[in-house]
C-alpha cells in the first residue's frame, strides 16, 4: 500500500469530493474520504475499490488528529483535497445582517480547518511530492449579493493558500475554482429554484486531474479555464 498513490478529500461523500473520490479510485489510488455522515461515505465507498471511510467533523481537532493517524499508518500522502465547506444560512443573508455564530461556523469550516488539516499533514505530503488542493470560488474573487459570508471565507482561503505557496516553493499548492455545479450545497444557495442547468460535478473532474497530472506552478486555477487548456493541448 505504500507505494500506492493515496489521497485524503474531505467532504467526500457528495458533490466534487465523491466525484473525485471515484475517479481517483478508478485510477488505482487509495482515497480516504472523510465527512459528517456515515451513510453517504459508506455509499461512496460501496461505489469503487480502494475507498475507504473515516466519518467525523474537520473542524474537530479530534477528528484531524484521526486523519493524521490514517495517513502516518498509510505511510504517504499524495492529494490533501480540502473540499469540504460550509455555506452558512439559506437563504443567504446580508452581510451586515450576517449572524455571528453562522459566520464564525462558515470560516470554522471553510479557513481554519483546511489550515490546520494542512499543518497536520505538511510532513507526509511534502515527503511524497504531492499536491494540496483547496477547493475555491468564483465568490472569492467576485462581490455577490448574499455570498459575503461564504466569499470571505473562500478568499481567506485563497490568500492563505497563496502564502503556503510561497513558503513551501517545492510544493504543489493549489486554490481550484470548480465554477457552479448541481450540488446540495448550490441549491441550498438558491432555495426553491431550478439549478438543472448547472453541470454535474462530474463535469469538472478531468480539469483537477489536468492540475494533479500536469503539475503547473502554485496557484489559482479555474475548472473553465483548464478544460480549455486541456483540450487544446
Amino acid at each position: 500500500m505504500k507505494d500506492t498513490s493515496t489521497a485524503l478529500i474531505t467532504g467526500g461523500s457528495a458533490g466534487l469530493g465523491r466525484a473525485v473520490a471515484l475517479a481517483l479510485a478508478e485510477r488505482g489510488w487509495q482515497v480516504i474520504i472523510t465527512g459528517r455522515h456515515t451513510a453517504p461515505l459508506e455509499r461512496v465507498a460501496a461505489q469503487a475499490n480502494g475507498i475507504t471511510t473515516c466519518q467525523g467533523d474537520v473542524t474537530d481537532a479530534r477528528h484531524r488528529e484521526r486523519l493524521r493517524g490514517e495517513i502516518a499508518a498509510r505511510g504517504r500522502l499524495d492529494l490533501l483535497l480540502n473540499n469540504a465547506s460550509a455555506l452558512g444560512p439559506s437563504p443567504m443573508p446580508a452581510l451586515a445582517r450576517y449572524p455571528e455564530a453562522e459566520l464564525t461556523k462558515v470560516f470554522a469550516t471553510n479557513v481554519l480547518a483546511p489550515l490546520a488539516l494542512i499543518s497536520a499533514l505538511l510532513e507526509p505530503v511534502s515527503r511524497a511530492g504531492g499536491a494540496i488542493v483547496n477547493v475555491s470560488s468564483d465568490a472569492a474573487v467576485e462581490a455577490y449579493e448574499g455570498w459575503g459570508g461564504y466569499g470571505a471565507a473562500k478568499a481567506a482561503l485563497d490568500h492563505a493558500t497563496a502564502v503556503l505557496a510561497v513558503e513551501h516553493p517545492r510544493l504543489s499548492v493549489y486554490a481550484f475554482d470548480p465554477g457552479d455545479m448541481r450540488t446540495a450545497m448550490h441549491q441550498a444557495a438558491f432555495p426553491g429554484e431550478d439549478i438543472s442547468d448547472r453541470p454535474e460535478p462530474e463535469a469538472v473532474v478531468p480539469a483537477l486531474m489536468w492540475l494533479l497530472d500536469t503539475r503547473p506552478a502554485s496557484g489559482r486555477y479555474r475548472a473553465a479555464d483548464l478544460l480549455t487548456t486541456a483540450a487544446s493541448s
